[in-house]
């Protein structure tokens, strides 16, 4: 096979909607997954579906990174979706680390190469602030966070930095908070808004740096195809907000009071060591995004969740 673009963590909300896009254009898609099984019954259509885990450093799915047009990592345990033990934060952490040093030692190791490797980081990597007053504006060259998240992220990068020096263009997509209605934070906020009682999490402080998931495709797509795109790019909306501003606005679009706020303590509670970054955020904007011309098509967050309530009715 070449000419076929891979991709790991196919099966999560952004690997979806992205497989699917692929396909729909013509691509020739290649799913890397732990159940191959359950990747083809979410994703028909694909050209493949490779057993592939972040533990595996040997496997038939070595072979298929030899004559790729493009490497689509997106793997990695959720790490806000469960109870925080060391247990939990050792298997994100791997989960990140190891599955990418072993798809870059892939790449090292391909002949011939892919011409792009799209690697996942996170707005993570500049740490977490509990006021949107606690920083400025960060941007692509913000400097790096001394948490556990951003050490993930630092760390994750790190593993990715190898397959540019083999003559690979690398894209590190440094991703805010996704919006969907099909999992991740506006999913689990729009159930108690449903019962009337909704509202911020924490102080509703923090800043929320936010990203339609339809504009997160068309960044990755954009990435995949202009050979302008290298390096970090946040992948963010234009306009941050305050977690009070979100819930206020999610309120509206829903028709329901935004008057019930999740205590930080609660949070902490039910996540453990978790809730400590679910009640933070960081203002991220997309400064390489708009020096290429990047058009958001939901800039605004009132445009962003007014169409994904809409569409998800």
């Amino acid at each position: 096979m070449q000419g076929h673009i891979v991709i790991t963590g196919a099966t999560g909300v952004i690997g979806v909607e992205l497989a699917l896009k692929l396909i729909g254009r013509g691509e020739q898609v290649v799913v890397f997954a732990r159940s191959p099984e359950s990747a083809a019954r979410k994703i028909p259509g694909c050209a493949g579906y490779v057993q592939w885990d972040s533990d595996l450093e040997t496997g038939e799915w070595r072979g298929f990174i030899s004559g790729a047009k493009a490497v689509i990592h997106l793997a990695g345990k959720p790490l806000l979706e469960s109870r925080w033990t060391e247990e939990h934060k050792e298997e994100c952490y791997d989960s990140r680390i190891l599955g990418t040093r072993h798809i870059v030692a892939a790449i090292e190791a391909s002949s011939p190469k892919p011409q792009v490797f799209l690697s996942a980081s996170a707005i993570g990597y500049y740490g977490s602030f509990e006021r949107c007053s606690d920083t400025t504006d960060i941007t692509e060259t913000g400097s790096q966070g001394k948490d556990f998240l951003a050490k993930i992220c630092i760390d994750w990068e790190k593993e990715a930095l190898p397959a540019e020096k083999s003559g690979v263009r690398l894209v590190l997509l440094r991703t805010g908070i996704v919006l969907s209605t099909r999992g991740g934070m506006l999913q689990k906020m729009i159930t108690p808004f449903n019962f009337f009682l909704g509202g911020p999490i924490g102080t509703g402080l923090q800043c929320i740096s936010w990203i339609h998931v339809d504009d997160e495709i068309a960044c990755i797509l954009e990435a995949l195809d202009n050979p302008a795109y290298r390096g970090a790019i946040n992948l963010v909306s234009p306009e941050p907000v305050s977690m009070k501003g979100f819930a206020t606005e999610l309120g509206k679009v829903l028709g329901r009071p935004s008057l019930f706020p999740v205590p930080k303590f609660v949070v902490q509670m039910l996540m453990g060591e978790g809730g400590e970054y679910a009640v933070k955020g960081q203002k991220v904007k997309p400064a390489f995004l708009r020096s290429q011309g990047f058009s958001f098509s939901y800039p605004k967050l009132s445009e962003a969740l007014t169409d994904l309530v809409r569409n998800a009715k």
